[in-house]
């Protein structure tokens, strides 16, 4: 192999491409520095190509037989033995316990179906067919041979699930909200499970199926600012802040809870909170952590005392957690106790030495002397957990055909438990992001460490298999925020701007069909947000999957300018007119996005904001042109998008165009109802801007006193159930 070549072929061996096609059509180069970089973060010696080639060689080393194999469901299922030419078949035999408990046995030599050795190749075999779907354990056994070789035989359905009225047509709807932002008279000052219980309730009276939520992973607990949902401490566990108080079991027992809670100082804290635009993370978090460690000591008292029913159920949560729970609640625990004494240790890169290594002995002597405060944590966990449990209960018993949906993000902070907690899953000396584009010309890097592929194969996909089910509790569906990342990630060194990455390959077809067992072990359909650059590749991968794909309206767009009519996007997809990253409706359709961002410097170029002006003044009028021929517009709205404003009979129509469209799902934003214009947050922005914080303008009490909703809402569900009825009559046509 040639010197200059070697660089590219063991970054191709590792599924990092050297190139790629740009947002504009262009093929690009990725540079030598970066591939070098990313193979170095990987464990590959990049000293010398001669040390690339020898670590190369070690970590592409064939094992005999992989450490696992994914099937779909009535695949033949092909196991490859790499075995030297001199290895007697008649040595070996196999078994296979299936998660089921079944035991298969069998002799190699009876089931081979080729030997390539002389080849170079592997040896062959078959095994059963008709297996169960799950997680199966194969052992190969060789006469003289104490261990056996063993792999993880996974049997998938070819299709993540769709709950049965989905599969028989329904269109159904219902609002996406950022939890945070609700607002009632009884809450804490941020949006709780009490209130997203509320909401399913309104939203399920008015014939909606569903309530999507933001990411509500846990956060910092020692660290509330740090409040973007979209870079959690970890994806295995919940956001703290969203436990309802007052309604814990354990607050109507106790009398030290109601005394502070009825207090007038408290009282005048709460009404303060409520009372703000912007949700004040500090205090909320003070205020509920004034409170809940006395709940934490009445359960001590009343439950873990006595072993009660309640304490075995929570006994049998952390049983259940495991190592995970352990691990989250140690890091909330110590890095309040930094956080403390310092209020600058914003992570556990500033931990004093000792801590920053889970393994040390000081953090062995930090959980052994520190039980209570971790056990809190697990408490708090429990909770929230059973909160959100029975939300999703509720709303299936109010007929929602879906419930929750949950939103997994696609990385986690690098300051966070996950990453301090880390065996080796992520790679940590890279972070993820997106490659330029049109709207971004220096692209993103999100600051988050990406799972490693190899060790995700090398460990059977555990990772993976944890995260999914720990998102797809308590929820009728999940969305997978930049779903394309299961195909390809925009990897880029550390410390590097995003314009010094590269593609690194993900195994796409195992990835998507473990999402598909553990979307029917859980009856959880599967959305995934494939916007942006899209890979042809990918979309009939999603499509096949049975992954509902996400139609954002403003996008979709022919390339002379005309928006598609929502009646040919395909079923399997949800439809949106917004979503948490773009302006409102009213924003957008008033420009309000572009003035802000020129008023905090995200366009400091006069002639590009002019050009910006210019295409929204073409999309307005396209906009109107589309839903005025569909015969969708209202009378009330004028024609020419000059003079027309976003009022309620512009919004209405546009929310019923969509309505009408053949999309599956349809979801809405609160924001939109009310009439807001300000964003919830700003891509591209940290300081400028308060992002993940803006509440909505109103009460959910008074939002479903207004006229205009209730009518929207009466209306949302008719064009659905003729959208529905329309459907069914093209299927039987």
């Amino acid at each position: 192999m040639e010197q200059s070549n070697v660089l590219k072929e063991v970054a191709k061996q590792a599924g990092i491409a050297d190139s790629y096609t740009n947002a504009w059509g262009n093929n690009e180069f990725v540079s030598t520095e970066t591939l070098t970089s990313l193979l170095a973060a990987l464990g590959y010696d990049t000293t010398s190509d001669k040390s690339l080639l020898a670590s190369a060689e070690k970590k592409q080393q064939k094992l005999i037989l992989d450490t696992v194999k994914v099937v779909k469901d009535g695949e033949p299922i092909h196991i490859e033995l790499n075995l030297g030419a001199s290895a007697r078949i008649s040595d070996f035999s196999w078994q296979l316990e299936t998660e089921q408990g079944e035991v298969i046995e069998g002799y190699l030599q009876s089931q081979i179906i080729a030997d390539l050795r002389h080849e170079g190749g592997a040896i062959t075999f078959s095994l059963p067919s008709d297996l169960a779907l799950g997680y199966h354990q194969l052992q190969v056994l060789r006469r003289r041979r104490k261990s056996p070789y063993e792999m993880t035989l996974i049997v998938t359905p070819k299709a993540c699930y769709k709950q049965p009225a989905i599969e028989q047509g329904t269109k159904s709807w219902g609002p996406s909200v950022q939890l945070y932002t609700l607002k009632t008279d009884h809450n804490w000052g941020v949006g709780d499970f009490g209130d997203l219980k509320q909401l399913v309730a309104d939203i399920a009276a008015r014939g909606g199926d569903f309530v999507g939520l933001n990411p509500i992973h846990s956060l910092f607990p020692a660290n509330p600012e740090g409040a973007s949902p979209y870079s959690p401490s970890s994806r295995r566990w919940l956001n703290l802040l969203y436990i309802d108080v007052s309604a814990v079991p354990e607050f109507a027992l106790c009398t030290a809870a109601q005394q502070r809670v009825g207090s007038s100082e408290f009282q005048q804290g709460l009404h303060a909170v409520r009372a703000t635009e912007w949700v004040d993370y500090s205090e909320v978090s003070r205020l509920k952590m004034s409170v809940l460690p006395l709940l934490f000591t009445e359960f001590q008292q009343r439950h873990l005392a006595n072993d009660s029913q309640r304490a075995q159920a929570f006994a049998a949560f952390v049983a259940k957690g495991g190592h995970s729970l352990l691990h989250q609640a140690t890091f909330d625990a110590l890095h309040q106790h930094l956080h403390d004494k310092d209020d600058s240790v914003w992570g556990w890169q500033v931990f004093p030495a000792e801590f920053r290594d889970i393994n040390s002995p000081a953090v062995a002597r930090f959980i052994k002397q520190n039980q209570p405060a971790i056990q809190l944590y697990m408490y708090l966990q429990w909770v929230a957990d059973e909160q959100i449990a029975d939300v999703q209960k509720f709303a299936l018993a109010q007929g929602m055909n879906m419930g929750l949906y949950r939103d997994l993000a696609v990385g986690v902070a690098d300051s966070g438990a996950e990453v301090w907690a880390d065996t080796g899953t992520l790679c940590q000396d890279v972070s993820i992001g997106a490659p330029p584009d049109v709207l971004g010309p220096l692209g993103q890097n999100w600051g988050l460490p990406p799972l490693n592929p190899a060790e995700l194969i090398a460990t059977s996909y555990d990772a993976f298999i944890q995260l999914l089910r720990a998102n797809m509790q308590h929820c009728g569906a999940l969305r997978i925020d930049h779903v394309l990342g299961l195909l390809r990630l925009w990897w880029i060194p550390k410390g590097e701007s995003a314009t010094s990455g590269a593609y690194m390959y993900y195994p796409v077809q195992d990835m998507l069909a473990i999402l598909a067992l553990e979307s029917h072990r859980h009856q959880c359909a599967v959305i995934g947000e494939d916007l942006g650059t899209v890979p042809d590749e990918i979309v009939s991968l999603l499509s096949d999957a049975g992954i509902h794909s996400y139609k954002v309206f403003f996008f979709e767009t022919a390339e002379d300018g005309g928006y598609y009519s929502p009646a040919h996007y395909q079923p399997q997809s949800m439809a949106t007119l917004c979503t948490h990253d773009m302006p409102t409706l009213r924003g957008f359709w008033h420009c309000e996005d572009l003035k802000l961002g020129h008023t905090i410097g995200l366009y400091p170029d006069q002639s590009q904001l002019n050009g910006l002006f210019d295409d929204r003044s073409k999309s307005k009028q396209e906009i109107l042109n589309s839903v005025s021929w569909h015969g969708k517009l209202a009378e009330s709205v004028g024609r020419n998008a000059s003079y027309v404003p976003m009022d309620q009979a512009l919004s209405n129509s546009l929310q019923l165009h969509l309505a009408a469209g053949s999309s599956s799902l349809l979801s809405l934003q609160l924001e939109d109802w009310l009439e807001m214009d300000k964003p919830v947050n700003i891509p591209g922005t940290t300081d400028e801007y308060p992002n993940w914080r803006r509440k909505l303008s109103t009460t959910l009490d008074d939002m479903f006193s207004c006229p205009n909703v209730n009518y929207l809402t009466t209306a949302l569900t008719a064009t659905r159930a003729k959208a529905s009825r329309e459907h069914a009559i093209d299927e039987s046509a």
